[in-house]
């Protein structure tokens, strides 16, 4: 399936929110979530990609994808590369890190582009069903978190039903917010309630941290919902 980049543009240093658009259909169906895969090869070697999907479905053929460039690497540094109209291949939309189907409160967990799927999944949902989000977002600098203005939209928008906690771990003396990893507000954002799904995306030690903390407050594995890159 080819895929023609519309837009891109820096959302942090060295971090792209990437428009593209699937011409050969009307309507470019996935759930709030789910990631595609991009293929290219790249120096002789077929390179493959996994990217959690920013937008949500909208009933157009479009769709976003946020990604930090790494400097290093095989694929990030060619998609920086890209200009308007350059087509790329992609497999259709997969993955299971999407909403349970109940109506259970739900605590959102991220770090890095680790929040792009919640965007997706918050500007899906936020006004059309009776459930409750909390956002823990965790970054080093206020830069860096990513898709800010638009939290704090739906935060605006949706007091009764979306929290957003951002939180530095090297913060600057202007910064008047959370400070710390996301561990450590995990207590204080679950409280003593154990009916809510916790959903964790970020790096492997974050999740791995996240999910073994839950599981010592007597969170069911059915309850956490997790997705973890290095």
């Amino acid at each position: 399936m080819k895929a023609l980049l519309v837009e891109s543009h820096e959302i942090a240093p060295e971090v792209r929110h990437f428009v593209f658009e699937v011409p050969d259909v009307a309507e470019f169906q996935f759930s709030p979530g789910q990631f595609v895969s991009i293929t290219e090869a790249i120096a002789g070697k077929e390179i493959v990609r996994a990217y959690s999907i920013a937008s949500e479905p909208d009933g157009t053929n479009r769709f976003a994808l946020c990604l930090n460039k790494v400097s290093d690497g095989h694929m990030s540094p060619w998609l920086f590369s890209l200009e308007p109209g350059s087509a790329i291949d992609i497999k259709p939309p997969l993955g299971m890190f999407t909403l349970r189907p109940n109506e259970r409160d739900v605590v959102l967990i991220a770090t890095g582009t680790g929040v792009a799927p919640y965007r997706s999944i918050l500007r899906a949902v936020l006004g059309k069903t009776n459930r409750r989000f909390t956002l823990i977002f965790g970054t080093r600098f206020e830069s860096t978190l990513l898709y800010n203005a638009d939290f704090q939209h739906m935060t605006a928008s949706f007091p009764e039903q979306f929290r957003y906690w951002p939180t530095l771990s090297r913060p600057e003396a202007s910064w008047a917010g959370r400070v710390g990893y996301v561990q450590t507000h995990l207590n204080e954002v679950i409280g003593d309630r154990r009916d809510v799904d916790v959903l964790v995306c970020g790096l492997k030690l974050m999740v791995d941290d996240v999910r073994a903390r839950l599981k010592a407050l007597g969170f069911d594995r059915k309850q956490i919902v997790y997705e973890k890159y290095d």
